[in-house]
């Protein structure tokens, strides 16, 4: 293995707000494992819609709009309290809760044989530090430090083993995007029955249309004429634009990405005895619920950021499986990060936009 430096580059986020607070830094500290750690050199990282919540400190319950409408400017410090999912965070702090990279040191108790193991990183993890023992659960990239930059330090057993053939940069756009989407399916039982994506071409829309597949499901995806193509041929049945009037009763479970306006007629298109998952609201946090539509048609609904640990476990294996495959539309550099977020933002691109770390 190459000696470990002492400096690395990375992308450092400095504050909660615009574009400014990422800043790019070639003199951070390599971290160093601690006892039940590995430290990874990253290949690649990916851009996830979390990483820009975080960044404009959207899970602040003083913001009511969309993702768009602060991403680029910021909310101007009203966040600074609570603008992670988890509350205040510390800054500055190296997001990126895509990682794909290789172990290059252990810390005391992890076997040495780990070294030289390539490896992705669990994005929600338990805790295991006494400062996150009130916390359900932790993100990598948003309590500690991630991917966005040469080094990370991860738990051993949250830095899973992946034997592939496909390059960092496809390896790297699946942790956030694909967990996400299979806690989701996980949660809320989802077989060979009808379902309804938004948010579909996006990095978990787009998964979510892979993992329902492999379960036998019918997938119908929520999309802009331009893209429909392109989710068909990653398994979606029949797409629908983002303005067209749902079938009333028409599907079993609703995979929800993007909250909004649009969340009655969500609750409107499922059966009776549907299932409503939602794991996302780039459309808006704040919705109209008609609690008649909750009760008389026996709806039940499931919030889906905690994931079992098995959840992260059965994506590995149906990578190496090749069940499922990757979906990247553009690669940037990793200190072309400003650049990697204005394309995301601008929903050109279906899948994910990967970042290139070494």
């Amino acid at each position: 293995m190459p000696e470990i430096p002492n400096r690395m580059s990375g992308m450092v986020l400095t504050a909660h707000g615009g574009l400014e607070c990422l800043q790019w830094r070639e003199d951070l500290v390599v971290p160093v494992p601690e006892p039940g750690q590995v430290l990874i050199k990253v290949g690649a990282a990916a851009v996830n819609n979390t990483d820009i919540n975080t960044r404009i400190g959207w899970y602040s319950k003083s913001v009511r709009g969309d993702t768009a409408a602060t991403a680029s400017e910021g909310s101007g410090g009203a966040t600074n309290t609570d603008g992670g999912w988890s509350g205040a965070l510390n800054f500055p702090l190296v997001q990126g809760a895509d990682c794909c990279g290789q172990i290059v040191a252990v810390g005391e108790g992890v076997d040495a044989g780990r070294i030289g193991e390539r490896v992705l990183v669990r994005p929600m993890q338990v805790p295991k530090k006494p400062e996150h023992a009130h916390l359900p659960l932790v993100t990598f990239g948003s309590e500690f430090d991630g991917g966005f930059a040469d080094y990370a330090v991860a738990n051993s057993e949250d830095a899973l083993a992946v034997s592939s053939k496909l390059s960092d940069v496809e390896l790297a756009s699946f942790p956030c995007a694909y967990s996400t989407a299979e806690g989701m399916i996980q949660k809320s039982s989802l077989g060979a029955e009808r379902v309804l994506v938004t948010g579909a071409s996006g990095g978990v829309g787009s998964a979510a249309i892979q993992l329902a597949k492999r379960r036998g499901a019918h997938v119908t995806a929520v999309t802009t004429p331009e893209k429909s193509e392109a989710l068909k041929e990653m398994g979606a049945d029949a797409t629908l634009g983002r303005k067209d009037e749902l079938p009333e009763g028409a599907f079993d479970v609703v995979l929800d990405l993007v909250g909004g306006p649009n969340f009655p007629n969500l609750l409107n298109c499922l059966k009776n005895g549907g299932r409503y998952a939602v794991a996302g609201a780039i459309a808006g946090p704040i919705v109209e619920l008609d609690l008649r539509t909750l009760y008389l048609k026996d709806l039940a609904f499931f919030g889906c950021t905690r994931q079992d640990p098995k959840v992260f476990q059965d994506l590995i294996g149906y990578i190496e499986r090749g069940e499922i495959r990757p979906m990247i539309s553009k690669t940037f550099p990793l200190n072309d990060m400003v650049a990697a977020q204005e394309a995301f933002l601008s929903k050109k691109y279906a899948g994910k936009i990967g970042l290139l770390v070494s």
